[in-house]
Order: C-alpha cells, then sequence, then structure tokens
C-alpha cells in the first residue's frame, strides 16, 4: 500500500470514528479543488437538535456562507464525497487531532496527535426565558399547572400571557427605579379572574424582594369573592380584591397602575386615576373604542379609504391611543404603544405602557399636536382629556386663597 494511501485511510479511520462515538470538536477542510464556484472553506462541528446529535456544516463561499445540518450517518457520507475535493483537511477531537494534506502531485501526507479536550456542542434548543417559576403555587391554585407543577394544555397561551406581561413590568420597574423601593402599591383595574394580579404580587414579593401591597379592583362580586379566597388559601400577605370600577374608585399612592381590556372610557379613567395618582408605572390595554369613531370626520382625501368600516374602525381605534400616549406624554410620561401578545379570549393584543419621566418636558408643543390632531378629524371631545382639564381646573381652584 503507497504511503499516500496510507496516510488518506488513517486520517478517513480517525474522522469515522471520532462520528460515530460523537467525539468531534471540529473538521476543517479549506484549499478547495472542487468545480463548484466561489466555495473556499468548510467548517463541520457538532450540534444539538432536539434529541438527536448532528453536525453542522458550514459552507464558506467568497461573498455568503450557507449551513446545512445532518445525522452522523449521512454526514460521514457527505465527508466521504468532499475530502478529496479540498488540499487540507484539519481534524480535531476529543482525543486526536489530525492534518491531512495533499501535495500538488497528489501525494496525502498525515500528522496526528494525542489529546484530551472538550467538545462544544452548539444547541438550537433554546430554552426560552420564563419570567415566572412554572413550579410557583398560585399558578397551580389558579388552574395553570396541575398538581405535578405542568402547565395544563388549555392553559398554554394564558400561561404565555402571564410571562409576557411580568417580561414588560420587570423592564418598566427596573427603567423607573422601583427596584430600589422597600415598598409599593399596585393597582389591577378589572382583574378578572386574576391572573396577572396573583402574578404581580408573586413578582414584586418573590422575585423582587419588594413588599408591594396589591389591589386587584374587579365589578363582578363573585370573582372578587373568588380572588380573595385564593389568597387566603395560599396565605398571602399584601394582596387583596376589592368590588368597584375603576371610574368610581377611590385610590391614593399607586405605584403601578394597570387596567388591561377596560372597555372605551374605562381605559381613560384608568390612565386618568394613574397620573392624578402619580404612578411611576401606567400599564393599559384598551378595549371598545367606541367614543372616537362616531365623531370622526372623513377629510376628504381619507374618505375612500375610510369609506369601509374596518378601515374607519381601525384609524379611530388609532387616533383614539394616540391622543391617550399624547396626552402621557404632556403629563410627564415616556410612552410606547405596541402589541402585547395574542390573547386566548380577544385579538385586542395593544398595549400602551408609560413610564414616568424624571425630567419634564415642555407641554405646550405636545397639546398643540393633539390640537392638531383633532381638528384634522374633526374631533370634539375625548374623556381623557377632559378628565385631565376637570383635575387642572380643580387643582387650580384649590389654589386660590379667599378673599378675607
Amino acid at each position: 500500500m503507497a504511503e499516500h494511501q496510507a496516510a488518506w485511510l488513517s486520517f478517513t479511520a480517525l474522522l469515522n470514528d471520532s462520528l460515530q462515538q460523537q467525539q468531534l470538536v471540529k473538521l476543517v477542510l479549506s484549499k478547495y479543488q472542487g468545480t463548484e464556484p466561489a466555495l473556499q472553506r468548510l467548517e463541520v462541528t457538532p450540534v444539538q437538535l432536539k434529541d438527536s446529535w448532528q453536525l453542522k456544516f458550514l459552507y464558506q463561499y467568497q461573498t455568503n456562507h450557507v449551513t446545512k445540518n445532518y445525522p452522523a450517518a449521512q454526514a460521514a457520507t457527505v465527508l466521504d464525497g468532499l475530502l478529496t475535493e479540498f488540499a487540507q483537511a484539519n481534524l480535531q477531537s476529543t482525543q486526536h487531532s489530525a492534518q491531512l494534506s495533499k501535495s500538488k502531485k497528489g501525494k496525502y501526507l498525515l500528522a496526528t496527535k494525542q489529546q484530551a479536550q472538550t467538545a462544544k456542542i452548539e444547541s438550537h434548543n433554546r430554552a426560552k426565558q420564563r419570567y415566572v417559576e412554572q413550579s410557583r403555587p398560585f399558578l397551580t391554585a389558579l388552574g395553570v399547572t396541575d398538581s405535578r407543577g405542568e402547565i395544563i394544555p388549555s392553559m398554554s397561551n394564558k400561561w404565555k400571557q402571564i410571562n409576557k406581561f411580568i417580561e414588560i413590568l420587570s423592564g418598566a420597574v427596573k427603567d423607573t427605579g422601583l427596584l430600589e423601593r422597600a415598598e409599593l402599591h399596585v393597582a389591577d383595574f378589572g382583574s378578572g379572574k386574576a391572573y396577572l394580579t396573583f402574578a404581580m404580587h408573586d413578582y414584586f414579593r418573590h422575585s423582587a424582594g419588594i413588599a408591594a401591597q396589591v389591589t386587584g379592583v374587579e365589578l363582578r362580586q363573585s370573582l372578587v369573592d373568588l380572588c380573595n379566597n385564593t389568597a387566603t388559601q395560599l396565605q398571602l400577605d399584601g394582596i387583596r380584591f376589592a368590588q368597584g370600577d375603576v371610574k368610581h374608585f377611590k385610590a391614593q399612592g399607586i405605584n403601578v397602575m394597570v387596567a388591561l381590556h377596560a372597555c372605551d372610557t374605562a381605559t381613560d379613567y384608568a390612565i386618568h386615576m394613574g397620573i392624578r395618582t402619580g404612578a411611576e408605572i401606567i400599564m393599559c390595554s384598551p378595549c371598545c373604542h367606541k367614543e372616537i369613531r362616531p365623531q370622526v370626520q372623513l377629510p376628504a382625501v381619507l374618505s375612500p379609504m375610510l369609506q369601509h368600516g374596518i378601515h374607519l374602525g381601525q384609524e379611530a381605534e388609532m387616533l383614539t391611543d394616540s391622543l391617550r400616549a399624547l396626552l402621557l406624554e404632556a403629563y410627564g410620561y415616556d410612552t410606547k404603544v405596541f402589541e402585547f401578545i395574542s390573547l386566548e379570549h380577544t385579538s385586542k393584543n395593544k398595549m400602551i405602557l408609560a413610564t414616568r419621566r424624571q425630567k419634564p418636558k415642555p407641554r405646550a408643543p405636545i397639546l398643540a399636536q393633539i390640537a392638531a390632531l383633532k381638528q384634522f378629524y374633526g374631533v370634539r371631545q375625548h374623556c381623557l382629556e377632559q378628565l385631565l382639564q376637570h383635575s387642572a381646573d380643580e387643582n387650580a381652584a384649590d389654589e386660590v386663597t379667599p378673599a378675607t
């Protein structure tokens, strides 16, 4: 057997053994001599796909890279056909390193040495970061998880919603510096079955270590009783539920104000309460935009587009929430409007997130933008604007000193 043939066979034996034993660290084929245009180099590394150990082939071309994944057996077949097309091959396994080189005359030379190293396996099974621990007792009490702490299949959407909500909340808490507080007050208006109310309590008390007092406000007395009983069963401190609605509930000193799916102008009352009480964080998911739509007078240029009811509804919804965001900006908040998450019971998934600004902005330019939007669309009144103006008038009246 010729020496160059022995070198080839020894290298392929080492390569196949590293694949069969799942000991490959890296294989690099370089100095391409085949017919494929612009291919320069091939790098092969192990990758974990679900429960399968596979090989990632990174084909490096002159202007781009192409990645393909193969099971070990198929990878061995592909490599067997490729090795002859490269003049140099460098193999790194957990047991050996080997360098195979082909001379201009087509002879192979092999250099090997034993070594011990650990294979770093890239994983495509990225574990999703969870902001709520799946083992938390409140999840079982609310029927999100079973007795073993596993997510009940029918509640998977709710589980995603809880985690996304706490992810957004935790970012806002960090931005506003509330993590430095020893205690704070959280109010959740329209708390319903209180999945998110309990999640907020758990986040502040368990994860953030803050003695938060969480109040869930719900119009339906049956749900108020149910949630208070759940809190009692879990022996939770700092969480309670009260009957009422955002229009009439009296609250002071709220740090975090939440109102998800408050219908129509109830969202305006919730935002107004957050501003009035000086909340550092206001989180709203508006629903049922009814106030603005009947007022909209179609500008001539938009008439062909907004003559369709669905388009007019979407335009009125966008206008309503834009006015809300601008009013929050005018009253000292940095505001974001974005898609929250697709919920299991409704397609209304927009969120308005407002965090109180440290340094005030001039209010007049923002109010001018609001006035221009109202004039353009023919809007005569907007609930939140009226509530804020009424509060301003009350404050001005309180500052007047009676004549003596």
